[in-house]
């Protein structure tokens, strides 16, 4: 029996067939009601209990082995057929492909677009690469302030003045592009990517993307700005999200504040995400500083104006939960997947 099995096995391993007739007699000879492996199984019942120890685990390698070259044999024919009919027949549907999804931080810079525009916003762009002037200068920041350090900055050229060119550190060079070449009032957003010399981690990256938002016009006043952010969170996070105001220092607005809002994700009790404070800060706003406005030729005499700014990151984070930054950008498509309802 040994040696039948042994036969057996080289044969089917030369198997080689030409068409599928030939592999269709091949598995009738074989694995056929009536073929040699059953055959096999039959006599395998009737040898002694030692010759079973010895013949049972080589006679299912060779059924494996048969089955194994008819199935892969099979698949090739049938997808040979498969081709072949669908050249001739052209009312067969075409190949399906897979469907994509939008990125996460895309979907988040479109509801916070279509927020602010319902409140007459419109929708303002600029170079990523940027002078001095539009990026440090007009904005307020002195010549010693820290991020123009290269520890900050991403500089293409640095010779410590007006001439310097970096990749913008903010979307705020957009709002000067504005009032430099526009006149009162403005009432616009300022989405983009922008640069940071930083360390990347979870928590932190080189490239992120902001919204910045500016209004400027006669009478504007903080309580404008409260009111105004207050919205956005009640449409972004839902009615009944808390939010407060923190005194902070920024160059270009004074008085300035941090907006934070109860943490959507522990709603207030505490956890890792809000450092157990149950608020989270997502934003810097402001009243524009008198200087920025005469730097871009506004009377700062007769309009005033607030702005803002945050992270797409930080606001989708909290939307979603993605507690790691690097996720946003790595393209893994496990990720991408979760958002694949979201298409439109």
């Amino acid at each position: 029996m040994q040696e039948q099995i042994d036969q057996y096995t080289t044969e089917v391993e030369a198997f080689n067939p030409a068409n599928a007739d030939e592999l269709e007699t091949f598995r009738i000879k074989f694995l056929g009601t009536k073929g040699l492996v059953k055959d096999l199984f039959e006599q395998f019942k009737s040898t002694t209990p030692e010759e079973k120890r010895t013949l049972g685990k080589v006679l299912n390698q060779f059924k494996q082995l048969a089955e194994g070259k008819y199935q892969l044999l099979k698949e090739h024919f049938d997808a040979q057929i498969t081709t072949a009919t669908a050249q001739q027949d052209l009312t067969l549907p075409g190949e399906g492909f897979a469907v994509g999804s939008r990125h996460p931080l895309s979907l988040v810079r479109n509801e916070i677009i279509d927020i602010f525009k319902r409140l007459g916003f419109v929708v303002a762009e600029g170079p990523e690469i940027e002078d001095d002037w539009h990026n440090f200068s007009a904005l307020n920041f002195p010549e010693e302030h820290p991020a123009r350090d290269m520890q900050d900055t991403f500089f293409i050229t640095k010779d410590g003045g007006k001439d310097s060119i970096a990749l913008r550190t903010h979307t705020s060079s957009v709002q000067v592009r504005m009032m430099e070449s526009g006149k009162p009032p403005f009432r616009a957003i300022m989405p983009g990517r922008v640069y940071r010399n930083e360390a990347i981690s979870a928590r932190a990256h080189c490239f992120f993307h902001q919204v910045e938002g500016l209004y400027v016009d006669e009478n504007v006043s903080f309580a404008d700005l409260k009111q105004t952010l207050y919205h956005f969170v009640q449409e972004l996070y839902g009615e009944g999200t808390k939010v407060r105001f923190r005194p902070s220092y920024f160059p270009f607005t004074e008085p300035s504040a941090e907006m934070d809002i109860s943490c959507t994700i522990c709603k207030g009790a505490g956890c890792n995400m809000c450092k157990y404070s149950g608020y989270v800060e997502i934003l810097g706003c402001g009243m524009v500083d008198p200087n920025v406005l005469e730097n871009c030729g506004i009377d700062s005499k007769k309009y005033t104006g607030f702005a803002f700014g945050m992270g797409i990151e930080r606001i989708t984070n909290l939307k979603y939960v993605i507690r790691d930054l690097r996720l946003f950008s790595e393209n893994d498509v496990r990720f991408l997947k979760q958002f694949k309802t979201d298409i439109v």
